[in-house]
């Protein structure tokens, strides 16, 4: 059976596990064992020989998947003298730098700023929170976006 069909069957488990060689050859030695404890009930035509095969592999192809999602990936355990804590150094100090930029706008540019990028709402909303017109409130994101980019440009 491996003969006529080992080959086939390979190439076919290759592409349903992703090219993972290991795994692929896990499964048509798993599929061959099944085949060989039901060779009593197992049709003998080839081309449902070939059926049942490519069958019971994308099976088992289809469980490993389950169960690798299922499962939490497995992670080396590290020793506690090499545990790193994230530096949030960098974050903090770019904060800061954006702050002080915020602070130099004005407060028209700065309300537009905020209300349009930091509560995510449209140029429409804008205007009629603060009862401007639309190219108003656009005018005043152009300009602050035109600050805040020299400000920070400045600072670096």
């Amino acid at each position: 059976m491996y003969q006529e069909f080992g080959s086939s069957l390979m190439a076919f488990v290759l592409k349903l596990t992703g090219h993972d060689r290991q795994w692929a050859e896990d499964v048509v030695q798993e599929t061959l064992i099944k085949a060989w404890r039901n060779a009593g009930k197992l049709d003998r035509q080839p081309e449902m020989l070939r059926a049942w095969l490519f069958t019971v592999a994308r099976r088992i192809v289809i469980d490993g998947w389950r169960s690798r999602s299922a499962r939490p990936q497995e992670v080396e355990e590290l020793e506690s003298d090499s545990i790193g804590v994230p530096d949030e150094s960098e974050k903090t100090l770019a904060a800061m730098i954006v702050y002080e930029a915020l602070r130099n706008l004005s407060p028209e540019q700065r309300e537009a700023v905020q209300q349009t990028y930091l509560r995510d709402r449209t140029v429409n909303e804008v205007a009629a929170t603060l009862g401007v017109p639309p190219g108003t409130v656009k005018s005043r994101i152009h300009h602050a976006v035109r600050a805040l980019r020299r400000a920070l440009q400045e600072r670096g």
